[in-house]
């Protein structure tokens, strides 16, 4: 097993890159790719969490929002494909088949395993049962497109701290891995403060780390970067926790900070996608936080993207 440990999203993705970029070359289902078994990786500040590297690699971090609230929410509503519209591409009629949202929140669409997780921690504070699991062979063996990547989490009680493990199939370490991180430490945060406890370490357990090549011309752009900055708090009670994901996801006010900086990303989103390029540029730059850096640095690469390349404009570009 090969091993990262990082403070930051910004640092392990520099060691994840170059760890997959030196890879054996394989080509699952036809595409060139350099990948690295077995990894384990470590982030011991789960809330630096939103990779920003210009140039080489720029996110849009109203998907990285949009796609939390979306599974948090236990949605496979496709109203995710306004913030990326290359999703489409793996749908089955108009449906993401192996959408997290409804296994987490209504497996076999009763169990809200995200629920039991609390009451496990709460009940037993020492349990070693409290996981989400998410890979299901009696659906996922039917030949759809969406196959989950990620098999589960599992969540550790100790000395007052919340430790958190992701297992992974397989992760694409250039496209996936910033906004999977995002979601899984969002996730991470809301469990600890649900259960009273300190944030711990977040821990990705991935089979393959992979990078295809099509991406390693970019992936030698990029150097050093400076650490990610931690996002405000986003704990929250359990009572009204749906309720508040609803008010994000309608671009409302919830009178939490941190939630309203995702909530103002939504909709500064929005405004760009109807043509208010201004409108959204300056409620970016109000946003605060790394979520207001990192959209005005999206809105840019658009921008540049539009001048370069036609063919590139679309703003679902993860």
């Amino acid at each position: 097993m090969t091993s990262l440990t990082a403070d930051s999203i910004a640092e392990l993705f520099v060691g994840a890159v170059a760890l997959a970029k030196s890879g054996e070359s394989v080509s699952p289902r036809g595409m060139a790719t350099r990948e690295v078994l077995d990894v384990h990786m470590r982030l011991t500040r789960p809330r630096a969490r939103l990779l920003y590297a210009p140039p080489s690699r720029i996110l849009n971090p109203a998907f990285a929002v949009a796609e939390t609230v979306w599974i948090l929410s236990g949605s496979d509503e496709p109203w995710i494909f306004d913030y990326n519209t290359k999703l489409r591409q793996y749908a089955d009629d108009g449906v993401l088949r192996g959408a997290y949202g409804p296994r987490m929140r209504k497996w076999a669409g009763t169990v809200d395993q995200l629920a039991r997780v609390v009451e496990i921690l709460t009940e037993d504070p020492d349990s070693r049962r409290a996981l989400i699991q998410l890979y299901n062979p009696a659906r996922d063996a039917a030949g759809h497109k969406d196959v989950p990547c990620t098999l589960g989490f599992r969540f550790y009680l100790r000395d007052g701290r919340l430790h958190m493990s992701t297992t992974m199939r397989g992760q694409d370490v250039w496209i996936g891995m910033p906004y999977d991180l995002f979601f899984y430490t969002v996730l991470h945060e809301l469990v600890a403060g649900w259960i009273g406890a300190e944030l711990g370490d977040f821990h990705h357990h991935v089979g393959s780390l992979h990078i295809y090549e099509n991406h390693l011309d970019q992936a030698e752009e990029l150097t050093s970067i400076v650490a990610s900055s931690e996002m405000p708090d986003l704990t929250t009670s359990w009572e009204g926790f749906d309720d508040l994901l609803h008010q994000v996801r309608g671009l409302g006010v919830t009178g939490h900070a941190g939630w309203d900086a995702m909530s103002e990303t939504l909709r500064s989103y929005q405004l760009w996608k109807g043509d208010q390029r201004d409108q959204a540029t300056d409620l970016a730059g109000k946003i605060d936080g790394p979520l207001g850096q990192a959209m005005t640095a999206w809105y840019e690469e658009l921008g540049r993207r539009a001048t370069t390349s036609p063919a590139r404009t679309s703003a679902g570009v993860r």
